[in-house]
């Protein structure tokens, strides 16, 4: 294996490690179960400024939206 192509496969293994917007949304989904709605809400948020066209995008919208219904 050349050096090259090392760090070429490296590289796709680190940009796989980091997740994505599906994954950001299931942990966002898991800590909205918990009742953890800060930490949810953050997700959510980060899925829109980082993910604005995956469809987990307007999903996480309409999250926010109904978590900022439920506050007094």
């Amino acid at each position: 294996m050349t050096k090259t192509t090392a760090a070429v496969l490296l590289a796709v293994l680190l940009a796989a490690c980091g997740g994505g917007a599906g994954e950001l949304y299931e942990t966002a989904q898991f800590e909205e179960l918990q009742h953890n709605t800060k930490h949810a809400r953050e997700l959510y948020q980060e899925i829109l400024r980082k993910y604005p066209d995956a469809p987990e995008a307007a999903k996480a919208k309409e999250h926010l939206v109904a978590l900022d219904a439920q506050q007094p």
